[in-house]
Parts: C-alpha cells; structure tokens; sequence
C-alpha cells in the first residue's frame, strides 16, 4: 500500500516464503517483528535469537537477516520501514537511540499477557492506516503510532530487566569475574584496556543489551564498569607499591600515560601523583 512501509499482518500463520526465498539476506528497511511461536534460532548479523517462545525483535538496515531453518510457524506481525520514511521527523534520528535495533542472541523481548494486547492494538492502527486512502494526516498518524510502539518497546525492556533480575545479577558477577580475571592474567598488558566487545562476547550478549543490562542494575553502562575498575586498580597500585605513574598505566592497558592520568583526574579530582601523596 505504501512503498516505503509494509505491515505483514499473519494472525493464523498461513503466510509463509516460497521454496526459492533465501534463507538469509539483507534488508534495507528496519524490521520489528512479533512472532507467536518462533522456536528455531534466527540468524541477525552474526548472532542468533536463540528462543522457545514467541516474543518482539528488532532488526535495523543492512544487516544479515533470515534463519535456516524449516517448518518455520510465522504466526504474528511484520513491520518494514525505509529510513526514507523518517525523513523530515525527528524520529529520523531519535531511533538510533533505541537501543534494541543492536540487540542479539537471547536479548528479545518477551511480553506479558497485557503487553502482548498492547503491542497488537498499536499494529493494527498502523494497519488501518496503511489500508484506508492515504490523505496528508496519514504520514503523521503512523510515525506517532511507530513512536508510541517503540516507546512501549523501550518501557517493556526495562521490566524485563527488572524481572530478570536475578539472571542479571549473575551476569554481572560473571562481568566482574571477567574483568578480575583479564587483569590478574595480565592481558590488559599484549591486548590493552577491556572493552565492552570483549566482555559482550564472553558473556554472549550484545553490546548495546550489556550496557542496557548494566544501567538498569547499577545506573552506568559497560564502558563505565570498565573505568571504576581501572580506577580501583590504579588507586591499589598507587598507594601499595612504588611503580612510576608509567608502569601503572602500561600494566592497565593504557598506551600514554597521559591518557590515564587524564581518566583517573576525571574520576577522582585528584591526579594519580595527587592521589598517591595522601598516603605519604
């Protein structure tokens, strides 16, 4: 109906990809999707959704989409955007803020009875929209409703952090044991300081679900964990042994010294010398 948007609506799960459609491809348009009773794992760049139950996706532009597997149940919605719709809106740059659209592996969202219900109220207005006779509201009609999706979205991710909290807590254990570890193996030494990467990939999360995670647990992101450790490092290095501000910040992972002093006077008020003179 629009060239720009399409929404699949498949309540009986009767559509399904001709023989020939590729199992894998690229997309050029955002994707969010509510699948029912999506079993196998989907493939997004080069993670899975791993999942046995039904629950919200969202894939952004240009990334390895589509799953290998057969006998696929498609019960649910499909919503496809160009970026060209958002053109003019402010929305053209506030999704980039979400930070879902970077999401992987185990990271969808799964949604309760009620928010269920919501979610498909907001996509059938979208669908009324798109198959009554567009006239100059409908643009605006749909992007506030796209809007109101993600925001829902958004409000619906942070309850799933709340509810797994339990599950949360124990990754962020294993973040910290991650970050004790790299440190007392000297790694920081032949690969520098962690990073977020680093950790989201030992931990099998995305990036952007590790920062999230982490905010929503203890109110700062990956790479915010990754500084209070360095600072904690350093302030034990600097009162306990005598090495130069130098081999503190070689043994940190830093490649200037003036790149740690920098950081540590950020987070501390005091430079690392200043520091150091408070035990004298």
């Amino acid at each position: 109906m629009h060239p720009l948007i399409s929404l699949i609506n498949n309540s009986d799960g009767k559509i399904t990809p001709d023989d020939n459609f590729p199992q894998q491809f690229i997309l050029s348009f955002y994707k969010i999707s509510y699948k029912l009773n999506l079993q196998e794992k989907f493939k997004y760049g080069q993670h899975y959704y791993d999942f046995d139950e039904g629950g919200l996706f969202f894939v952004s532009p240009n990334q390895l989409t589509g799953t290998s597997e057969k006998n696929v149940d498609y019960t649910g919605f499909t919503l496809f955007i160009h970026p060209d719709f958002f053109l003019n809106y402010p929305i053209a740059k506030k999704i980039k803020q979400y930070g879902f659209f970077s999401y992987a592996t185990t990271e969808m969202l799964h949604l309760s009875a009620q928010e269920e219900e919501t979610i498909i109220a907001v996509a059938n207005i979208i669908d009324i929209e798109l198959n009554s006779r567009i006239d100059e509201y409908s643009q605006d009609v749909i992007i506030s409703q796209i809007e109101l999706l993600l925001n829902y979205a958004n409000r619906f991710y942070k309850r799933q952090f709340i509810t797994r909290k339990a599950v949360n807590n124990d990754l962020l254990q294993r973040m910290e044991e991650l970050l004790d570890e790299y440190f007392i193996n000297r790694k920081s030494i032949s690969q520098g300081i962690p990073t977020v990467q680093y950790l989201s990939a030992a931990l099998n999360l995305s990036p952007g679900y590790l920062s999230d995670m982490l905010r929503s647990l203890t109110g700062q992101n990956g790479q915010q964990h990754i500084h209070q450790k360095l600072i904690e490092l350093a302030k034990e290095k600097l009162s306990t042994t005598s090495l130069s501000i130098s081999e503190i910040a070689y043994e940190l992972g830093f490649e200037h010294p003036q790149s740690f002093s920098t950081l540590f006077k950020a987070k501390t008020k005091l430079s690392p010398l200043e520091f150091r003179r408070t035990f004298k």
